[in-house]
């Protein structure tokens, strides 16, 4: 999910100044991007089951503000939700500038989180995981702020509502990131967020599926790309084991299919390396 970059790589990956305009040559509008994570989290939740990904994207800017771009990822979670399909393909556009003399800079856009042969919605279980969100971004200097609210019938195939029979239209997530440069390549980051699903209740089986999450990370740009390593956390409720709980579990319980004793608290605490190079 690429917007999650912010939260994933990209937010950790910081910008090197120009020595000056006159001896760099104009920048490209079009970049391309790739990378590997040892555990791709999209908001605190493992999309892989704690295993690593390979992503990569292309974005176009236009010098007057607009963008398009697409990024695309391994992942396992809809499988784990008795889904198929093993890519996530996100298409986002936008418009970016600054203002205030540079200090301040704003971002509005759109995005759509896409799994290609998903399968058939189950009912209660999983509905149709791909997503399209609405965002907004403030920044100043160091420190920006963004809401992402969900504007198709489902946030990432869950069902609300206490028989798991509503949609989660509405869904929303608030999010604040800090990026520092310390110098000679290293930089360090910061992130909370917090992801409410719409309709989503406690029930006896489950807790609902809305949680706060964090991170910490640092990186270091050695020329040929960049390395991060970060740790990642939330404070979704409820229990994961094997076999999967009876009653008063996580959302986050992930297995295979259901029908696996490999269930595991894809939203607990992990330390996540990752390596970018950007073209």
């Amino acid at each position: 999910m690429k917007k999650s970059l912010a939260v994933s790589i990209a937010a950790l990956t910081l910008a090197i100044p120009c020595i000056s305009a006159a001896e760099d040559a104009p920048a490209s509008p079009l970049t391309a991007n790739l990378g590997v994570v040892s555990d791709y989290r999209f908001r605190g939740i493992s999309q892989t089951h704690e295993r690593a990904a390979l992503q990569g994207g292309v974005d176009y800017a236009n010098p007057n503000g607009l963008y398009i771009g697409t990024w695309l990822s391994t992942i396992t979670w809809v499988k784990d939700f008795v889904g198929k399909g093993s890519t996530e393909i996100d298409v986002y556009g936008g418009y970016k500038n600054t203002f205030a003399g540079g200090d301040w800079n704003y971002d509005v856009g759109l995005i759509t989180y896409n799994y290609p042969g998903h399968g058939s919605a189950v009912p209660t279980i999983l509905a149709n995981p791909n997503t399209t969100e609405l965002y907004g971004a403030l920044g100043y200097k160091w420190l920006a702020v963004k809401y992402s609210r969900t504007i198709s019938s489902h946030f990432v195939g869950w069902y609300g509502g206490p028989a798991y029979n509503q949609d989660t239209k509405g869904s929303g997530y608030l999010e604040a990131n800090a990026t520092f440069d310390l110098g000679q390549g290293w930089g360090v980051a910061a992130h909370v967020g917090h992801q409410k699903v719409k309709n989503s209740v406690n029930t006896a089986a489950a807790y609902d599926a809305s949680y706060t999450d964090w991170k910490l990370g640092v990186t270091k740009d050695l020329g040929f790309g960049v390395v991060g390593l970060a740790y990642s956390d939330t404070n979704a409720k409820g229990s994961c084991g094997n076999p999967f709980p009876a009653a008063g579990a996580s959302s986050y319980c992930w297995g295979k299919n259901l029908n696996s004793s490999n269930f595991k608290d894809v939203a607990g605490g992990q330390l996540v390396a990752s390596f970018l190079k950007t073209f």
